[in-house]
């Protein structure tokens, strides 16, 4: 049963037309603070990641994972984004997939537009980051560490990101239901959820790495103990 996890992706008429359009207008002033500062971290290598990852978390995004019997999730990507290619570049990335999914297949109300930018590309990605940031001296000490990094920073943006939901619902929610039982249900839900988010993400960003490690936004500035070793030198010279 998709609509258990799609209280995350908000439907029409779960929140008041002037609590749809406060949070219209947060979406709209956080975003065009995304977009002014990720020009400094646009170039040669974080626009065409940039591009990537916004086509692999669409993708994602349409594959549901069980969680309980009926109820299931799907990626949110906010740390994944956050931790690639930074969290003013990856707002972006997850905002454009958000107004792409709700114009386009329906996932998500237009109403709910703001409400759902601000709950996973506002607040998804930045407390993503903030974890992220938190643990960089991990991240930084092996693969190991980066992916376990990935996993804590996913889970807690997964719950956190719940959360903007409960706070949007108490403002003005119309569902019917009681905020005791909307917190309890979102919470728990998405805890489980986060598990599922942390695994893909520790996988996608552990696979960059292995790869690309300098195509890791949370990397840069780091020494080599995630940066490729040089291919030897013919005559066996290292």
């Amino acid at each position: 049963m998709r609509t258990a996890y799609s209280a995350m992706h908000m439907s029409d008429g779960l929140v008041n037309a002037p609590t749809s359009l406060v949070f219209g207008a947060i979406a709209i002033a956080g975003l065009a603070v995304c977009l002014v500062r990720a020009r400094a971290d646009l170039d040669e290598r974080t626009a065409p990641m940039a591009g990537l990852v916004t086509a692999f978390v669409f993708a994602v995004q349409m594959v549901n994972f069980p969680i309980l019997p009926g109820a299931s999730g799907h990626l949110l990507g906010g740390a994944l984004v956050a931790i690639l290619v930074g969290p003013w570049v990856g707002a972006v990335c997850l905002a454009i997939v958000l107004a792409v999914q709700a114009l386009l297949f329906a996932d998500g109300g237009l109403t709910a537009l703001g409400t759902n930018i601000t709950n996973m590309a506002l607040i998804g990605v930045f407390a993503g980051y903030g974890v992220a940031v938190a643990l960089r001296a991990v991240a930084r000490r092996s693969r190991g560490g980066l992916v376990a990094t990935a996993f804590v920073a996913a889970f807690v943006n997964t719950v956190v990101a719940s959360l903007g939901f409960v706070l949007e619902y108490a403002v003005g929610g119309s569902g019917g239901a009681s905020l005791g039982a909307v917190f309890g249900l979102m919470v728990g839900l998405h805890a489980l959820i986060g598990i599922g988010e942390g695994v893909i993400t520790a996988a996608t960003v552990g696979a960059v790495a292995a790869v690309r490690p300098d195509l890791v936004y949370l990397l840069r500035g780091s020494r080599p103990v995630l940066v490729r070793r040089a291919a030897p030198a013919a005559g066996g010279a290292a």
